[in-house]
Formats: structure tokens, C-alpha cells, sequence
């Protein structure tokens, strides 16, 4: 599992994208980025549903279930139901985070809002998230599920199912299929080096960037 997250953590997620279009996988989401600079995650996922609290009262405060779930570079995938554009509450925290970096969790990745990201920047702990609010969830949401499937920005995410985070966005990656959608990406760094090369060495862009180019998925 190691080799597997160090190769996913060396390809961007624009890269991987990519790849899973060239395989007719959905995978990739937009809008959820790192809420500081250098945030970037790759690992297994360990998914978590929060839902509006609507009164109810919760045994525990939500993300601790899933971060005792969580192994060393494991990443907490949050959805985070009925947020919004401009979600009425942080589904993770300063607390939260600490904890993450105490137990050597990856990241966390939330289709939501987070919160306290001074701390979480000062921890180093990647995060990726939709928003960034100052309003705790005490009272606003509460865990629904941990390690179950969950549905994140439409694209279905399943516990040992891979992640990737950056500047770019996120990319899910199905675990049966991550060898696959690793060769793909890495045969693509390589075709895109060239192409680099090319264009350094002075060689025209209409070259360099034509029909090859254009048509570079086609065949992986």
C-alpha cells in the first residue's frame, strides 16, 4: 500500500483526471481546494456522512469515530450533506486536526467547511475543503455515518478507495482500478516531459501541442 500512495502522491490531480477520463471513470471534483498553500494529500480514504443535527444530539463530537477508524496516511473523506454554497457550520476544526496529526492521518478532504485553519496550517496537516467558516458544528451537524459509502459532489466514494488533493482540485480513484489509473498517469508525466522538452528546445507550439496532443489520451 506504501509504493501505491508514494505513486499517487507524485502525479498531480490534472494528471490523474486525465487518466480516468481516458478509462471513462468520473472521479475528479471541482471548487474543493487546500485551505493553505502546499496542502496537497494522497492516500486511502476513510469516508464520513455529517448531516444537519435538527435537534438531535449526538454521543460524541462528529470525525472522532472516523479518526480511530483511520490508519497512519489513511485520509478522512468528509460529505458533509445539505451544505450549501455557504455551509452553516465547519464540519472539522482545530481539535480535530490536532488529533489527525497526533495519529499520522494523511489529510482530510471535506465537500463542506472547515474551520480554525490558522491551526490547521500550523500543524501542517492537509486539508482540502469548499469553504472555510468560523462557525462550529455543535448543534448545526452530527455524524451520520463512518466507514459506510458516501456520495461526495455526485461522485461515489467507498472506504479503501483512493484520494488525491491539490491547488487543482480532487480526484477519487476506485480501488480496484488505482493500478490502472496509476500506469495511465505515469505514462502521461512522461509524454507531457517531452512535450515540455520540445517546447524549451525552441520547437513550435502548433507542433509540439497538435494533433498529438489533442489526441494523447486516445489509445490508454
Amino acid at each position: 500500500m506504501s509504493e501505491l500512495r508514494e505513486r499517487l502522491a507524485a502525479l498531480d490531480t490534472c494528471l490523474i483526471s486525465d487518466a480516468l477520463d481516458s478509462l471513462g471513470l468520473a472521479g475528479a471534483v471541482a471548487g474543493v481546494l487546500p485551505v493553505w498553500e502546499g496542502g496537497r494529500l494522497a492516500g486511502r480514504v476513510v469516508p464520513m456522512r455529517t448531516v444537519p443535527a435538527e435537534g438531535r444530539s449526538a454521543p460524541r463530537h462528529l470525525g472522532t469515530a472516523a479518526l480511530e477508524l483511520a490508519e497512519p496516511g489513511d485520509i478522512v473523506v468528509v460529505e458533509q450533506a445539505e451544505a450549501g454554497t455557504v455551509p452553516v457550520s465547519a464540519t472539522w476544526g482545530g481539535l480535530l486536526a490536532l488529533t489527525a496529526s497526533l495519529r499520522e492521518v494523511g489529510g482530510i478532504v471535506v465537500d463542506g467547511a472547515c474551520r480554525d485553519v490558522d491551526e490547521i496550517r500550523e500543524l501542517r496537516l492537509p486539508v482540502s475543503a469548499r469553504a472555510v467558516v468560523p462557525f462550529t458544528a455543535r448543534g448545526r451537524y452530527i455524524e451520520d455515518t463512518v466507514g459506510e459509502p458516501i456520495v461526495f459532489a455526485g461522485v461515489p466514494v467507498n472506504p479503501g478507495d483512493w484520494v488525491a488533493a491539490d491547488a487543482s482540485g480532487v480526484v477519487f480513484v476506485p480501488s480496484a482500478r488505482i493500478g490502472e489509473v496509476l500506469d495511465i498517469a505515469e505514462r502521461l508525466v512522461a509524454k507531457e516531459r517531452l512535450m515540455a522538452e520540445a517546447l524549451r528546445r525552441g520547437d513550435a507550439p502548433s507542433a509540439v501541442l497538435g494533433r498529438n496532443y489533442e489526441e494523447m489520451l486516445d489509445g490508454e
